[in-house]
């Protein structure tokens, strides 16, 4: 078995600034490290301190959450500030499937600069014998630009093809729900500023949580778990609709999903497989007996809150191990439901619909799962080297089918949830 290699102590140190105008200006053109919400956030710079996993990496012997437990544990942390966000942190995306060629990732920068409720801070994270790293420095936008995306392995008539087939699996008994994707992809122009298109989400869609993590870059309505202080809570959303073309439209598309027996059942499935994963390292999980309406620019979600407190000593990742995937991103039962997409979708999902967002020394953390997103830089279907002056992306979209599903309808859903990303990218 491969060994992990023992890390050296980290050296951190955090102290508050003036206010942050643009937080995205300190982080890389290229290669941005972001979790941004309603203009507040942190964004990474400088070079890599630590990386722990990722593509290329030899295979972890411990989990992800104890490596990172250790780290943490033998760190010299100066913290006055005391804000979500502060101290040691590191960014991380997980892969969807624990069979997917897309690892688990953590990094932690030389320096991570935040806002929370009108105060900034700018952390730095060194080694013991290193110098002190460069203070970020703003770097101007490039110019604009945007790319060309097509249909990927599975087309349309291919994908309601699976979702068929998926019916088909529910009907058989083999599971109760499973949660279907199609792909587009294409390419960006080589040398993009790829901020421009977490700024993009994060102006457009400010409620949700815009995360740049590694070429990964997206903008979640869905969060996986957030953990502050021990308080837990997860949302869990499951239940689609798109907005209506004028406000008598939009209150009957709003009221159509909120009496759908399908959505329902689907978002019941959902709220169950959270409740389930949580209760052994949570107390006090409260779950309300109803979804709630949840309005985005261009949806409607059914959405249910989930909160609690931590116990047996756990952590934001050791709760995101438990949690994922959730069946409204795979399906119920979870294992049967992996089966049938793996065996339906003809591509790897990598880190779509996994987990995305970030953890600090104490355990708590904020992790969405990567919807609406594009990797950036990878694409597995074809070969990078035919690549020169563009940089290959691509995106996802998928459904929730259970018994009563129409595969037209779900295409038609997957399209909608393109849209923010594919807008961004245009």
């Amino acid at each position: 078995m491969t060994r992990t290699p023992r890390l050296p102590p980290l050296v951190v140190e955090t102290r508050e600034i003036e206010p942050v105008d643009d937080l995205l200006s300190l982080t890389d053109p290229h290669n941005p490290l972001a979790w941004l919400r309603r203009g507040e956030g942190i964004v990474g710079s400088g070079a890599a301190v630590v990386t722990i996993g990722g593509p290329g990496s030899p295979p972890l012997s411990r989990p992800i959450a104890a490596i990172w437990r250790d780290l943490a544990a033998n760190a010299r942390v100066s913290d006055p500030v005391q804000l979500p966000g502060t101290g040691l942190v590191a960014f991380g995306a997980l892969g969807f499937d624990p069979a997917s060629t897309a690892p688990p990732f953590l990094v932690v920068p030389q320096t991570i600069t935040g806002v929370h409720g009108g105060r900034a801070w700018v952390t730095t994270i060194r080694h013991e014998s290193d110098p002190e790293p460069p203070q970020p420095t703003s770097v101007p936008h490039g110019p604009h630009w945007s790319a060309t995306l097509g249909p990927g392995s599975l087309d349309p008539d291919g994908y309601q093809h699976a979702v068929r087939s998926g019916i088909e699996a529910i009907t058989a008994g083999e599971v109760e729900k499973v949660v279907l994707a199609r792909d587009l992809v294409g390419t960006i122009p080589a040398g993009a500023d790829l901020r421009r298109l977490v700024r993009a989400l994060a102006t457009n869609y400010p409620d949700t949580w815009t995360f740049a993590v590694d070429g990964l870059i997206g903008a979640s309505p869905e969060t996986l778990i957030t953990v502050n202080q021990g308080a837990v809570t997860a949302r869990v959303l499951a239940g689609t609709t798109a907005r209506g073309a004028d406000a008598d439209e939009d209150v009957a598309a709003a009221k159509a999903l909120g009496t759908s027996r399908k959505d329902i059942d689907e978002h019941r499935f959902a709220v169950t497989s959270v409740v389930d994963a949580l209760a052994p390292l949570t107390r006090d999980l409260v779950a309300p007996g109803e979804p709630h309406l949840l309005e985005l620019p261009n949806l409607w979600h059914l959405a249910t809150d989930v909160s609690g407190r931590l116990s047996n000593g756990a952590s934001a990742l050791d709760l995101v191990t438990v949690l994922h995937p959730t069946a409204a991103v795979a399906g119920t039962p979870t294992d049967a439901a992996l089966d049938v997409i793996r065996r339906l979708e003809p591509f790897d999902r990598g880190r779509y619909a996994g987990p995305v967002g970030w953890i600090d020394a104490n355990g708590d953390g904020e992790w969405a799962i990567a919807l609406r997103c594009a990797q950036i830089g990878a694409e597995p279907q074809r070969d990078a080297a035919s690549y020169s002056d563009t940089i290959p992306v691509i995106a996802h979209a998928g459904a929730g089918i259970v018994a009563a599903s129409d595969p037209e309808a779900e295409l038609l859903e997957t399209r909608v949830k393109f849209r923010p990303i594919v807008d961004a990218l245009a």
